[in-house]
Parts: structure tokens; C-alpha cells; sequence
């Protein structure tokens, strides 16, 4: 056995999780790697919602999206992934197999621009109640930069406030690293 690497790891989760067909969330577009993995997962006849507050990272997913011809089965929302109810169709609305977030910053950009606890909190809360019973959230925490710490700190509290009997976490990182490294945090709704 080979212990999977962070990013692998979350990537496996969604592997696990999402079928042809299914309806996903990436909370956090960045340059757009996981929006067009989903997207690929779930295929045409699936759906992909994908959140970022900067115009750059919607721009650089929307171009990765219609370079891989993955666009058609994906909306782009230039937004905080704190009001994702808010842009969920209706047809969707319970029916999201899965969602995944990269907390942080984007690479290569503004690194004073970056995921709030407050906003990190209130998307992983709308999304439980927007995910399918079985359906999975992963959350890619890095906190190696400045308001990280805080970050992580509060998304594990309110993680470990959750009732067991609605919602399983798991916690996976490797902790003999040096600088910081990044964790997950998978939630799977009961």
C-alpha cells in the first residue's frame, strides 16, 4: 500500500463519490484543475458549479474548461462559495453528489486574497444541506500563509461540533512534514 498524497487523496474521494450523471460543487475554481476534474467525472449529462470571488480564476477555468471541450456541463460563478444556495438551480437543490474546496489562496496570484473562516463555514454549512444523503465534501486546507491558522482552526472547530449522526469526518494529513503542509477534511452526510 502506498499512502496517496493530499491532492491524489482528495481526488480519489471524488473519484469514489461521483458518477456520470451526478451534480458537483468546486467551492474554490482556482486555475481550474478541479472544476475540470469534476467536470469530467460527471460528464455531459452532469453538472458542475464552480465558485471563485476573482475574475482571473473564473477566467482561467472557463478557458482550461473549453481547451478539455468540459464547459457545456459546468456554470461558472463569480461569487463567494458562501452564497452558493443562492445560485444552485432548482432542480438541483438536495440533489449534489459531491463538492470540493481548495482553502487557501490562488497560485501564482494575490496572496492577500484568501478563504474566510466565516465564509469557509457558512458554504460547508449550505452545502450539507444541499448534498445527498451519501454524498461527500472535501476540503483541501492550506494554512501555511497569513489568516490560514485562524482559517483552519475554525473549520476544524465547527467540523468537530457536527452530530455524528448526520454527518461522518474524517481528517487525513500527513504530520511529519515540514512548513505547514496541507490536510483534508472529508465529510460524508449520513
Amino acid at each position: 500500500m502506498t499512502l496517496l498524497r493530499i491532492l491524489d487523496y482528495a481526488h480519489s474521494l471524488m473519484e469514489d463519490s461521483l458518477t456520470e450523471g451526478d451534480i458537483a460543487v468546486d467551492g474554490t475554481c482556482g486555475n481550474g484543475h478541479d472544476t475540470l476534474f469534476l467536470a469530467n467525472l460527471v460528464g455531459e449529462t452532469g453538472h458542475v458549479y464552480g465558485f471563485d470571488i476573482q475574475p482571473d480564476a473564473i477566467a482561467n477555468t472557463k478557458a482550461r474548461l473549453e481547451e478539455h471541450d468540459a464547459y457545456v456541463q459546468t456554470s461558472l460563478i463569480h461569487d463567494s462559495h458562501a452564497n452558493l444556495s443562492e445560485h444552485i438551480h432548482n432542480d438541483h437543490h438536495n440533489q449534489i453528489q459531491a463538492g470540493i474546496f481548495n482553502l487557501g489562496y490562488l497560485p501564482g496570484s494575490d496572496k492577500s486574497v484568501v478563504t474566510k473562516p466565516e465564509e469557509t463555514i457558512a458554504s460547508i454549512e449550505s452545502l450539507l444541506h444541499q448534498v445527498k444523503k451519501g454524498g461527500l465534501i472535501v476540503l483541501v486546507v492550506y494554512h501555511g500563509h497569513p489568516g490560514g491558522k485562524e482559517e483552519k482552526e475554525a473549520v476544524l472547530r465547527y467540523v468537530e461540533s457536527l452530530d455524528q449522526k448526520n454527518v461522518r469526518a474524517l481528517q487525513y494529513g500527513f504530520i511529519n512534514q515540514k512548513n505547514t503542509p496541507p490536510f483534508i477534511i472529508a465529510l460524508e452526510k449520513q
